[in-house]
């Protein structure tokens, strides 16, 4: 007889967790549960934000500038210098070697391409 006692007890804490997840939710609207993101924030990726750079080479043929730029986070990059390929070549017309300017950078093709440069 104690063993039985001693079994319905394990029982019923063992499930006492699951009823009470089932219970913890009674009550919520659920329509209002639409407008909220559930996805994670470390899954989500960052928006393409502007990064200040510094042009150093500048070849309009290939469709490529070398920035000495800071840290992108929307693509996980440290700051450095790095020629990219450039989304809008005619762009690059624009520009010269020395310049500051301001460059957003995101995936393009799956490679990290600048898709808008402009000056400060």
């Amino acid at each position: 007889m104690k063993h039985i006692k001693t079994l319905i007890l394990v029982l019923a804490l063992a499930a006492a967790p699951a009823a009470f997840a089932a219970t913890s939710m009674e009550g919520m609207d659920m329509k209002s549960m639409g407008n909220m993101d559930m996805k994670s924030s470390a899954a989500s990726p960052q928006a393409p934000r502007p990064v200040a750079a510094e042009i150093k080479k500048i070849d309009v043929q290939s469709g490529k500038v070398t920035l000495k730029h800071g840290p992108i986070e929307n693509l996980g990059m440290s700051a450095m210098t790095m020629a990219f390929p450039v989304k809008d070549r005619a762009s690059l017309k624009a520009f010269k070697e020395g310049d500051s300017v301001m460059a957003t950078f995101d995936k393009v093709e799956g490679k990290p391409t600048v898709v808008e440069m402009r000056r400060p």
